[in-house]
């Protein structure tokens, strides 16, 4: 069989899976960089002026401002997400359940490891974490070592960078919108919106905003009302106020803080070594017949 020799870029053709052939991905991971990066999203209404898949694009855009700096391998965004109560029955809104959402995830990780993928992160735009998290520590359990993150809480802004604090459709939302696929964005169309909550805002962690004293994660409880009786433009927040400028520092810090966790990683666990230093195929039921390759030592710590 015929070796692919000349690549576009260094050592393949692109920084997205799917358009490598399966030759230069097994190669890419065993001599370039075994880090795969999976940006998920979700297929949700954005109000009157931005996509319905602005989640998706969101995390797509961040992957591959990561992937161009640090050299890992961006895996194909499956651009459905699962969904926090109070989104359910949202018209434009089309959710997975939780179940189904783990079971990709894992499915998708499990893939590429087939690949010869050692390292996954997992950059979402969307607020899934109860999923995302929950399909990490299967994954974990199988032995793959995986991070899950959330951009906008990775970044924590904290109103650096935005003059409001995150949640829909809004400044944050628009403004990496407007950086990262301007031509689906409809600025003349936005307008500002908002939620009733069921309890104060001072108890709850906006999305990107640093925690203080008692204050709850957004989805640590139901405290929304159901969107499609709520929301009356579809926004929470004000998209007026974003721009292009804001999108692109956001852009930008995020991929930097990225690379950098990339490289941590990447400097310790070279290509070829399994942070975890092992496969548990059985999963839970396998978990008392944990064996580490021959890169750990019997308490699973990497050999010197």
């Amino acid at each position: 069989m015929k070796k692919q020799t000349e690549f576009k870029l260094n050592k393949r053709d692109s920084l997205w899976f799917q358009d490598n052939s399966a030759a230069v991905n097994i190669a890419y991971a065993k001599e370039v960089c075994d880090l795969a990066i999976l940006p998920i999203g979700a297929i949700e209404q954005h109000g009157p002026h931005c996509p319905c898949g602005s989640d998706s694009f969101n995390a797509m855009g961040i992957a591959e401002a990561v992937a161009e700096k640090s050299g890992a391998m961006i895996l194909a965004c499956p651009m459905y997400g699962s969904h926090p109560a109070h989104h359910w029955g949202m018209p434009g809104t089309i959710p997975l359940t939780f179940e189904t959402h783990v079971g990709l995830l894992t499915d998708i990780i499990r893939g590429a490891a087939n690949a010869g993928y050692n390292k996954f992160l997992i950059i979402s735009a969307h607020g899934q974490t109860m999923s995302m998290f929950e399909a990490v520590h299967k994954a974990g359990i199988e032995g793959y070592f995986t991070v899950g993150s959330t951009w906008y809480d990775f970044l924590r802004d904290n109103k650096k960078t935005l003059d409001t604090f995150m949640w829909h459709a809004d400044e944050a939302e628009t403004s990496v919108a407007l950086s990262l696929y301007p031509d689906k964005v409809h600025m003349e169309l936005a307008v500002p919106g908002e939620a009733h909550g069921l309890i104060d805002s001072k108890w709850k962690i906006a999305p990107g905003q640093a925690a203080g004293e008692g204050m709850l994660y957004h989805f640590e409880g139901t405290f929304a009302l159901p969107e499609k009786d709520d929301l009356s433009t579809g926004v929470i927040g004000d998209p007026t106020n974003a721009s292009k400028e804001k999108g692109d520092k956001i852009v930008a810090r995020c991929a930097d803080l990225y690379c950098e966790l990339i490289d941590e990683i990447m400097t310790k666990y070279p290509c070829g070594v399994n942070p975890l230093g092992f496969r548990n195929p059985l999963g839970y039921n396998g978990t008392n017949q944990i064996k580490y390759d021959e890169m750990h030592d019997e308490h699973g710590n990497l050999k010197k």
